[in-house]
């Protein structure tokens, strides 16, 4: 799996550079994640996370975002181990659900924020991408998902990270 993680990112970077000689600088990435990370992560949220979301993280720990980060796939900005952790917890103390009415497509429970989800990306706005731990029984646990702020819309992205970054690379730019 870390095999294929590699070839995604290498993919990513190589499809930047495309666009902007200086993309891989300016992703900011960290270096890969470590076990007691994700045990932190894991014992924090009380979920066990995806194989491919520790392939990817152990690779690069997500992205240190400043002025002028590049995001990694469309608007989003990969967070590292420890920004997941205060995302899911802003999310867990701030969000209310009774602010708006859900759309909900099948495959996801019927709320608006899942203390099961985790955020591993954003767009600075925010809105957060998810991986679903805790999918409805027609989902898939580690589906994708968006967590939109001010729009009550939850639909299922891709069944897992790896395909929905196939899904960005297939795309005519990163950052649509």
């Amino acid at each position: 799996m870390v095999n294929e993680a590699e070839l995604l990112w290498e993919r990513i970077i190589e499809k930047g550079i495309g666009i902007n000689e200086n993309f891989a600088e300016a992703l900011n990435l960290q270096p890969g994640a470590k076990d007691e990370e994700f045990q932190l992560l894991e014992n924090t949220l009380g979920v066990i996370l995806p194989e491919q979301m520790k392939a990817f993280h152990k690779i690069y720990n997500g992205q240190e975002w400043n002025l002028g980060v590049e995001p990694f796939v469309r608007n989003l900005t990969l967070s590292p181990i420890s920004q997941i952790i205060d995302n899911w917890q802003f999310l867990q103390d701030e969000f209310d659900p009774e602010d708006m009415e859900a759309d909900i497509e099948s495959g996801i429970k019927p709320l608006l924020w899942n203390a099961k989800w985790i955020p591993i990306a954003e767009n600075g706005g925010g809105d957060y991408l998810c991986l679903d731990t805790d999918p409805s029984e027609t989902g898939v646990t580690g589906q994708v998902l968006y967590h939109w702020h001010d729009w009550g819309k939850r639909s299922v992205e891709a069944s897992n990270l790896f395909e929905f970054i196939e899904v960005c690379l297939g795309e005519d730019s990163l950052h649509e």
